[in-house]
């Protein structure tokens, strides 16, 4: 659930996107369904970032924040990192002087596919 971060209420229109810049404030620009309008600034009340999280302009006006959801899977330690094995130099050139595997050709293909 997001919070909000400021007390200022920014009015929206339509054809425009609301972001908070790299300076605090709000600000807005013209969509390209919109073909008039400039960028410009919004809101008056500066906000400071914090670390790890989202900041937008909610659908009432205000900004609000919520914390950043990275993807991917989480590690546990970095003993597990480093015992991961890779493959020798030795296994690598091996590997590398095969040649390489053919494609199935056009009539196997269309006939593998009718089995299914």
């Amino acid at each position: 659930m997001a919070q909000r971060v400021t007390d200022e209420n920014v009015d929206r229109e339509n054809g425009f996107l609301y972001y908070l810049g790299r300076d605090g404030f709000v600000w807005r620009t013209p969509m390209k369904s919109n073909p008039r309008g400039r960028k410009e600034k919004v809101g008056s009340e500066r906000v400071s970032r914090e670390e790890g999280y989202l900041y937008f302009v909610d659908k009432n006006g205000y900004v609000a924040k919520t914390s950043m959801n990275r993807g991917g899977r989480k590690r546990s330690s970095a003993r597990s990192r480093s015992s991961a094995k890779r493959p020798s130099a030795r296994k690598a050139a091996k590997s590398s002087r095969r040649s390489p595997a053919r494609k199935p050709s056009a009539r196997k293909a269309a006939k593998s596919r009718k089995r299914r």
